[in-house]
């Protein structure tokens, strides 16, 4: 049986996750004005998790999954992405590089679950380790000019974030089998506030004395982008995602997350005047076809 078409409906809200994801990595950037990665990380879950913690029961998971949801996709992922574009990523180039967490996903699938792989995540793959030559022969390339806005160790964290959200993914499978009745809303909500203490223990660890409470003296388009992380690009951009998964089958879903990299480009580019360099539009390129493979490869297959 075919399944139904997208309403006028979930279009409209698949177009506003695309559109509130991609707008997100300009939101980071400005938060970081204000805030050292650690409070950034602090904050974002605070203002995500602790007023609906109030009000939305704990999952009916067992903690210790919960606990280290919150601790790969809280701390690790997010952690390690805020302190990537403070020391050397672009809004517009994370918000490509941050994608290539399909790949790790699929590769810890196939080292921890033993899953296969299909011939279009292989080709997929292929095409995303072109792309990062891509992105590393930009600064072996004497003439890579703009591309001083992002470093090597920019690079580096910003795929060790992916990483970090691709074993989350690994979690969420295993939590699948464990408790398949569990609410989605409730889990993102519990886990997010479990990020919350870590990320307070590091700043205090980590951050300058001199910095500590420089967030008290944030202005406002600190605190606009902090509600922004916490309040749209999480509880909203979540529930309406979770929302289409339920009502329509994950391929018939899933493309739309091709458009997040395309609107973090733009936004990066139009808002913060984020230029991008030959190798790395190189590199961009061949991971959105990578991605397109991955999507949009097993239709084609069907056909």
């Amino acid at each position: 049986m075919k399944p139904p078409a997208l309403s006028g409906r979930d279009l409209a809200a698949a177009l506003a996750v695309v559109l509130v994801w991609g707008v997100n990595f300009v939101a980071m950037k400005f938060a970081l004005r204000d805030f050292t990665p650690f409070q950034l990380g602090a904050a974002r879950f605070a203002f995500a998790s602790l007023p609906l913690a109030l009000i939305v029961k704990p999952p009916r998971v067992p903690w210790q999954w919960v606990v280290l949801y919150g601790l790969l996709q809280g701390v690790g992922q997010f952690g390690i992405l805020f302190v990537a574009l403070n020391v050397g990523m672009t809004a517009a180039l994370a918000s490509v590089l941050l994608q290539t967490q399909v790949f790790f996903t699929a590769l810890f699938g196939f080292v921890l679950l033993g899953e296969r792989a299909s011939r279009p995540l292989q080709a997929g793959m292929v095409l995303a380790a072109l792309a990062l030559a891509c992105f590393a022969a930009n600064y072996a390339s004497p003439g890579a000019g703009a591309g001083s806005a992002t470093t090597v160790v920019g690079l580096l964290l910003t795929l060790s974030a992916a990483a970090m959200w691709a074993l989350s993914n690994i979690v969420a499978r295993q939590v699948q089998k464990v408790a398949s009745d569990y609410s989605p809303m409730a889990f993102v909500v519990w886990s997010g506030a479990v990020a919350v203490g870590p990320f307070i223990a590091l700043s205090w660890l980590f951050d300058a004395p001199a910095v500590r409470w420089h967030w008290l003296q944030a202005g406002w388009t600190g605190w606009l982008a902090i509600a922004y992380l916490g309040w749209v690009a999480t509880i909203v951009g979540y529930s309406l995602w979770t929302g289409l998964l339920k009502r329509h089958p994950a391929n018939r879903v899933s493309p739309f997350g091709l458009g997040v990299p395309v609107v973090g480009l733009a936004a990066g580019m139009g808002v913060l005047g984020e230029a991008v360099t030959p190798w790395q539009w190189a590199g961009i390129a061949l991971i959105v076809a990578a991605l397109a493979s991955v999507m949009l490869g097993g239709r084609f297959r069907r056909n």
